[in-house]
């Protein structure tokens, strides 16, 4: 029922991650009147998916505890994550009201252990591909523990979703150098490093630019800067095709140059489409949810749903619980090592 489009968008999007993967199986949650015209639309939809009428949906503009007072136990977002927590469902997608969606979750499924607050990790198009950046809007500020911690959940990630036995990982900060930047941020870094973990690559301090670069597989930061670092990207990239559309249609040269050149524009188009990369995953729970971006079309509401697959098949959840457990073992060894050469 979410987004700007709700079913028009949601159900052929679903659509076209059945062709894909045709061995998913889909429960739909949503107000009946709107979703059964479009669901009849698709049978092969239709045969791989039960729907299952809800009395409230979730509306953009409710406040997170306002959507918990009213829509609890009742509303198709609610019941979504339910179906996680209770096993008939591997993963949650909606497009729906991302704080509204973030409470619930939070509420229904709680937080992991050894995990204080959750994030959400994004997907940013990069130069060599693509890197996972978190958290871009779930937690303002964050102690080194709490980075720490994001690093663990996006390096699982980064294995689940793009299938690399090592990924990098770096730390954003306003330079390089070990000295620079805040103190929790050193502070992480330093306990990272202490901590030499085998399922991931600690790479140092990044700054912006290395962001488009893709200079790592995973990029931590607290929620504040990764989200003004997420809407200045989007925003650029609105602002670099605008600028491309004026240049082209000022003179009949610059028309003719357009369409002798319509090829590489089209692949610098989809490349910068922020639609082919949708799908913010909610990390720390015990349970995956997605969340798909409110504007998003029926192919990018179909990509956050591959990103769900992607999560359930290749076991994030498992991935994160053993990076933390490893962690906390290794910190404690440590510790106990510091301990014994202070006693000597």
């Amino acid at each position: 029922m979410g987004g700007d489009h709700g079913p028009e968008v949601v159900v052929p999007g679903v659509a076209k991650t059945l062709e894909r993967h045709p061995e998913i199986r889909f429960l739909l949650f949503g107000l009946e009147e709107s979703c059964a015209p479009v669901i009849a639309r698709y049978p092969a939809l239709r045969e791989a998916s039960t729907f299952i009428p809800c009395e409230v949906a979730v509306r953009m503009d409710d406040k997170p505890s306002q959507a918990l007072r009213q829509g609890r136990y009742k509303s198709s977002m609610w019941r979504a994550i339910d179906a996680v927590k209770t096993g008939d469902a591997d993963v949650c997608v909606s497009a729906g009201n991302t704080g509204a969606l973030m409470a619930m979750s939070k509420f229904c499924l709680r937080t992991m252990a050894n995990i204080e607050r959750p994030a959400i990790a994004a997907i940013w198009p990069t130069l060599r591909g693509e890197s996972i950046v978190l958290d871009v809007g779930a937690t303002v500020g964050a102690d080194a523990q709490l980075l720490i911690d994001f690093t663990m959940m996006g390096a699982a990630m980064a294995r689940a979703l793009f299938e690399v036995e090592k990924p990098t990982v770096g730390l954003l900060n306003i330079g390089v150098e070990e000295i620079k930047g805040q103190e929790e941020v050193k502070e992480a870094g330093r306990l990272i490093r202490e901590a030499a973990m085998p399922s991931f690559e600690y790479y140092g301090f990044v700054e912006g630019d290395d962001l488009g670069k893709g200079t790592v597989d995973v990029v931590v930061t607290e929620g504040f800067v990764g989200n003004v670092a997420l809407k200045t990207a989007e925003g650029t990239a609105r602002q670099i095709a605008q600028y491309l559309r004026a240049a082209m249609s000022r003179t009949l040269l610059a028309r003719i140059g357009y369409i002798l050149a319509k090829g590489a524009f089209d692949r610098l188009r989809e490349k910068m489409d922020p639609g082919k990369v949708n799908g913010g995953v909610f990390l720390g729970l015990n349970g995956i949810v997605i969340k798909s971006h409110g504007g998003a079309d029926i192919e990018g509401f179909a990509a956050a749903v591959d990103v769900g697959y992607d999560m359930a098949r290749n076991g994030l959840k498992a991935k994160i619980e053993q990076d933390l457990n490893l962690y906390h073992k290794r910190r404690s060894a440590i510790a106990l090592a510091s301990d014994d050469v202070s006693s000597n």
